[in-house]
This record gives C-alpha cells, structure tokens and sequence, in this order.
C-alpha cells in the first residue's frame, strides 16, 4: 500500500512524492484524505527552516495536523466503520520519512484512538477541529480567565474569540494591524492596538508568536493580569523585570489541545454555539501544493489554504 504525501525535503522545498505506507495492524484504520489544512503556525517554521528543536524535528519530512478524510479499511480490534468521516491529527506511517506531523497525504494509516469521529455535514470545515480545540483548550485550563483582549486576528485568534462567546464570556477586543485581516468579526470588536489607551486588560491572550511583544503587553494588563502565549514562538522570550514586578503579572503558556478539548468543542459546534463558517479562505488541488504552501505563508488574505485530495 502506499500514497502520495506533501514532502518537506529541507526548508522551502516543497514536493509531491509517492511513499509506501507501513502496513495496518488490527489497531489501525485506514483513511483516503478528502482535505487537508495548511497550518501557518507550526508548518510555516518547518517551511522557512525556522522551527526549534521539536521531537521529531528532521528533514525529509511529511507535516500536517489538519486532515479529513474516509475510512476505507479498519482493524479487527478497532470500533470503526468503512465509510465513516474522521478527522486525523497526524500520523506516522511512512517508513524512513518523518512524520511531523504527518497528516498531508492520500492516504493515511493510524491508529484507530487518533482519529476523531465527524458529522459528515462538517466536510472540509472539519479540518479545523485541532485549531479549534486548541482555542477551547487555552480558555478552558484550570483558573483560567476568558480573554478580554486577543491578539491577531487569523484563524486562531478569531476562534478564540468565538469560544470564548459561545461559552458566555463578553465579547473580547482584537487586535490586528494588517488591514487586509481586520473584517470578519462576529460579536466583537477589531482594532489596531495604536489606537486603544487600555491599560486595564485582565488576560491578554497572545495568537501573534511575535517573542517581542511581551513588555508591550504586560504594560496593558491589570494589576494581577494575565498574559496567555497561545501562539508558537520560534525565538526566545523575555521581558523587563520591573514592569512585570509592579503588576505582579502572570505569563502562561497554552499547549496543544487534549481529547476532552475535542469533545467539548465538538459539543459547542453540534449545538450550533460555535460556527467554523468563514475561516477556511483558499483552495487549491493537492497536486499544487507548491504553491499552496507560498500562498498560504506569503499572502495575508490567505486565512486557510485547503488541499483537495479527491481532485488530484
């Protein structure tokens, strides 16, 4: 068995190559990829060469986090059903290539405790479920406080915000400088930071992965505020002591998202809180991800790139 999969052979190098596929066992199911998301968090820094020391970390290598697809073969041992939607969050089954993530192919072989049942009314819009549950995640940890003001307005930063109002929370203030990303807002406001004089922020949550922003945002916060790194930083942070020492400032780093993330944020989407419409920008065959990759790391308007494995 094999597949065609989306290959990083070393940064900004992109290919198309066919890679056998480790064989099933009674554990695993196997998915045909129907789409499959291009994260410009993570999967940018492995494209720019820039990503920091990470498990798994090497060249080549197949990314993804973001597929969806159909179940066509599942193990004895498995309670899963050919012909059933799943999301995948990635997988490692190719052999001598890495995967990191290693979504971004065909067809993928994975345990079958990876994959995540969907609503096939989802479709492609399901390739934003790990996105989604890592917002979910970042507002939902222990003492946490919702955000009143979120940083960047991409993908991440706007589920943020739609979390945290399907959960009842007010409406945060968003920042975002680049114009071409300031439309789209439900329920809550977009500004450029220039303009607002708030110093009293309780939780600022941060989307940016900007590592320079830290002294500017810790001078907006409350006394006791919290700043919430939810983006990823290829560079080491730092701040000024002093600032920080007189709002007694906390610093929190949110990490991937757990399964209850899943279930939970699957729940407020079946409710009909949480919409995932408007957030997936651009589509390309898979046969293109060249330039799919540069569109979706060069150009602002592309919110989120889809690859179509069935068109290619």
């Amino acid at each position: 068995m094999d597949t065609i999969a989306v290959v990083l052979k070393q940064p900004q190098h992109v290919e198309l190559s066919r890679l056998a596929l480790t064989a099933p066992t009674a554990e695993d199911v196997v998915v045909d990829v129907a789409w499959s998301g291009v994260s410009t968090g993570t999967e940018r820094l492995l494209w720019s060469g820039r990503m920091p020391s990470f498990p798994g970390m090497g060249y080549p290598l197949v990314p993804g986090y973001e597929s969806v697809g159909e179940v066509v073969e599942a193990g004895s041992a498995t309670d899963l059903q050919p012909g059933q939607m799943v999301f995948v969050p990635g997988a490692k089954c190719f052999g001598e290539v890495r995967g990191l993530f290693g979504a971004s192919a065909s067809r993928l072989v994975v345990p079958a405790k990876r994959v995540v049942p969907l609503d096939q009314q989802l479709g492609e819009r399901g390739i934003l479920i790990a996105l989604a549950a890592t917002a979910y995640h970042a507002i939902a940890a222990r003492n946490a406080a919702p955000p009143d003001c979120i940083v960047g307005h991409g993908v991440l930063g706007r589920l943020l915000a739609r979390i945290s109002i399907a959960l009842g929370n007010p409406p945060p203030v968003v920042w975002e400088k680049n114009p071409i990303r300031s439309g789209g807002a439900s329920g809550y406001d977009v500004i450029d930071p220039e303009t607002d004089q708030r110093r009293d922020y309780k939780s600022i949550y941060d989307v940016s992965g900007d590592p320079k922003l830290l002294d500017s945002l810790i001078c907006r916060i409350a006394p006791t505020g919290e700043i919430v790194l939810a983006g990823f930083y290829s560079e080491p942070l730092s701040f000024a002591f002093p600032p920080a020492f007189m709002r007694e400032a906390r610093i929190r780093i949110a990490a991937e998202w757990q399964p209850a993330d899943i279930g939970a944020t699957k729940a407020l989407i079946d409710s009909g809180k949480l919409s995932l419409d408007g957030l997936i920008t651009h589509h390309q065959e898979a046969a293109s991800a060249p330039d799919a990759y540069r569109i979706a790391f060069e150009d602002p308007a592309c919110l989120k790139m889809v690859l179509n494995w069935r068109l290619s």
